[in-house]
């Protein structure tokens, strides 16, 4: 496969998983008792609902191309109201975790499946490993407890609530945080995207 399709395919699947990370996030919030993303148009799957230039194509391009150990991106934040959540305690956390758990998900249904079928050809083999490895850096990623990150809203889930009020105000700051953890820690996420990789394909 040459580089250009490679690279391609790689941003197509990020947006995809981007995408499904986000839906799932609106469907638990709708489940939970609260409208707000159906009635914004976003419970869907249908991509010009969620995509957003910068976070759903330069960036991962620029990751991509530069090389950089993993690749991530996003999709638009689904919105949500916490009080209409009929789980006022747990609430945002189980909206929280519905993201990663879907991109968890996906990371094991393709990823047993490059396990228990292997007689298909390198390439598709490697097609398919490249989903499992996304969405595993997608579902590991976000759950650093970097506010605006999902691991942000779980964690917030159970501090005090003095200390989640100031906790979660650092998401103004959030993008800023995210790149610095990206460019000075970003690699720690490795080894556990990997371990996870070798549990999941049998690697």
């Amino acid at each position: 496969m040459s580089q250009e399709l490679s690279i391609t395919f790689e941003i197509i699947i990020l947006i995809f998983s981007a995408i499904a990370h986000e839906y799932m996030h609106g469907w638990a919030a709708f489940h939970l008792g609260d409208p707000t993303a159906k009635n914004a148009g976003r419970l869907t799957l249908n991509p010009l609902a969620h995509l957003e230039w910068f976070g759903s194509f330069f960036l991962p391009l620029v990751m991509v191309i530069s090389q950089m150990p993993f690749v991530f991106g996003w999709a638009k934040p689904v919105p949500y109201n916490p009080f209409n959540l009929k789980d006022q305690k747990y609430g945002d956390a189980k909206v929280a975790a519905a993201g990663p758990l879907t991109n968890l998900i996906i990371a094991i249904f393709f990823g047993l499946f490059l396990r228990f079928f292997p007689f298909f050809n390198l390439n598709f083999s490697s097609l398919i490993a490249v989903i499992v490895y996304i969405n595993l850096i997608l579902a590991v990623f976000n759950l650093v407890p970097i506010p605006p990150l999902d691991g942000s809203k779980i964690l917030a889930t159970f501090l005090a609530p003095g200390l989640r009020a100031r906790y979660l105000s650092l998401e103004r700051a959030g993008f800023v945080l995210i790149i610095l953890f990206v460019m000075l820690a970003g690699s720690l996420i490795i080894p556990v995207v990997d371990f996870l990789f070798r549990v999941i394909v049998g690697a």
